[in-house]
C-alpha cells in the first residue's frame, strides 16, 4: 500500500499528524464470539493490550483462549487521536498494530496471555515482524496496572533467557503504561474469520516461554 511507511524513529508528537475528534465506527458485536466489541464489559473482567506485528494475525491467538471474553484490534501507543489504518501505516502517527483482549482473570491468568504474546511473534526484532517493516509493527506490552507491569517485566526477563540460550538476541519490546486504545475500521476486526485465507506475517521463534506454566 502506498501509504506504508518503513520508518524506524516513532515521530514527535509536534511531527504527528492530527487525527480527529470523532472514534472510527466498529461493528456492535464480535464475528467469532458475537460478543460486544466495544464496552461496557461485564464486571469483573481485565483487559490486557498486546502488539506483535499485523494485528491481523495477532488476534487470532487470543479469541479462542477459554476466559477470553472478546478481542479486538486497533492502534495504540501514539500521539494521533482516532487514527486510521492509512494514517497508521504512513509512520506519522506514532502508533503501534495492537489486540485489546477482554478476559476473566479466574479462568485465565495475565501470565499465560503473556504467554501466548511471547510465543506469537520474534520480538527481537526492532521496528518490523518478518517482512512486515515500520513502527507500527514493533512489539509491545501495555500495561494497565502495577502488577500487570511487573508481571510483563518478570516474563520478558525469563523468555530473554530462553532465547539467548536459543541463540537469539535482545527482545526489543516496549512494556509501557498504557495510553488509550482506538478501535480499528471495522474491516479489520476478526480479519482472518472473515477471510480465513488471508494474509498473516507472524512468525514465533519456536522457543517455549515459561511463563503461565504454574499459573494453570
Amino acid at each position: 500500500m502506498a501509504f506504508w511507511s518503513r520508518s524506524a524513529e516513532i515521530p514527535t508528537a509536534e511531527a504527528a499528524l492530527p487525527g480527529r475528534a470523532a472514534p472510527l465506527p466498529v461493528p456492535d458485536a464480535h464475528f467469532v464470539s458475537g460478543h460486544a466489541i466495544s464496552p461496557p464489559y461485564p464486571e469483573g473482567s481485565r483487559q490486557a493490550i498486546f502488539a506483535l506485528g499485523c494485528f491481523w494475525g495477532a488476534e487470532r491467538l487470543f479469541w479462542g483462549i477459554e476466559g477470553v471474553w472478546v478481542t479486538a484490534v486497533g492502534y495504540v501507543a501514539g500521539t494521533t487521536p482516532n487514527p486510521t489504518y492509512e494514517e497508521v501505516c504512513s509512520g506519522r502517527t506514532g502508533h503501534t498494530e495492537a489486540v485489546l483482549v477482554v478476559f476473566d482473570p479466574q479462568v485465565v491468568s495475565y501470565e499465560n496471555l503473556l504467554r501466548v504474546f511471547w510465543e506469537g511473534h520474534n520480538p527481537t526484532q526492532g521496528m518490523r515482524q518478518g517482512n512486515d517493516m515500520g513502527t507500527q509493527y514493533r512489539s509491545g506490552v501495555y500495561t494497565a496496572d502495577p502488577d500487570q507491569a511487573r508481571a510483563a517485566q518478570a516474563s520478558r526477563a525469563e523468555y530473554q533467557r530462553e532465547l539467548e540460550r536459543a541463540g537469539f538476541g535482545e527482545i526489543t519490546t516496549e512494556i509501557i503504561t498504557a495510553t488509550e486504545f482506538y478501535f480499528a475500521e471495522g474491516y479489520h476486526q476478526q480479519y482472518l474469520a472473515k477471510n480465513p485465507g488471508g494474509y498473516c506475517g507472524l512468525g514465533g521463534t519456536g522457543v517455549s516461554c515459561p511463563t503461565g506454566l504454574a499459573a494453570g
